[in-house]
């Protein structure tokens, strides 16, 4: 009985000393280290392109109304159409890139070249749509297949409006979500 109080007595005390030893750690006026930022550029693009992406899925699917069958067939066609045409058009940006780094430099014949190069570039996002507009018709009714070209345009609008709004409302020192007071005039407003 005397050793388990005095196992008792040795924890309570060892309990009391380690807690005032971290409660004294934490008065030394320094806060606790931040969590690690996400400060990695790439990653911030990333998860922004994810953002967007779960947005337009949302989208077309409010905007097409699809049924159960109607989904299950057009997503895993839609999703195809969607990664041939953002590598077509990564290309196609990579290659602009290049050629607006040059440009200066560029002969008329290197010029008309790239000219060249972009009518086929855009050629072939046309002939990609083509492809899958049939693939689109063979899984979804023709109406469905329309208001998804409508619904596509009209994403990319809202999506450029809401960018633009972003912008400005940062212009004008927007406080977004913040609470309380808005700052005061700058001396002499």
């Amino acid at each position: 009985m005397k050793t388990n109080m005095l196992n008792l007595k040795t924890i309570l005390l060892a309990s009391i000393i380690m807690t005032s030893a971290i409660t004294f750690a934490q008065k030394d006026g320094t806060p606790p280290p931040p969590p690690p930022a996400k400060d990695n550029k790439a990653e911030r693009q990333n998860e922004r392109k994810e953002n967007i992406e779960a947005m337009k899925i949302g989208f077309l699917t409010k905007k097409l109304d699809l049924t159960p069958e109607e989904a299950q067939k057009f997503w895993p066609v839609y999703n195809q159409y969607s990664d041939k045409m953002k590598e077509l058009r990564k290309r196609r940006k990579q290659d602009n890139r290049e050629a607006k780094q040059k440009f200066d430099g560029m002969s008329d014949k290197e010029v008309e070249q790239a000219v060249d190069n972009e009518m086929a570039d855009r050629q072939k996002e046309l002939d990609l749509q083509k492809e899958y507009n049939s693939k689109f018709k063979a899984v979804l009714p023709i109406k469905k297949v329309a208001r998804l070209y409508a619904a596509e345009e009209q994403f990319k609008m809202e999506l450029l409006n809401k960018l633009k709004d972003k912008d400005r409302n940062h212009d004008k020192g927007d406080r977004g979500d913040r609470k309380g007071p808005p700052p005061p005039p700058p001396p002499g407003e």
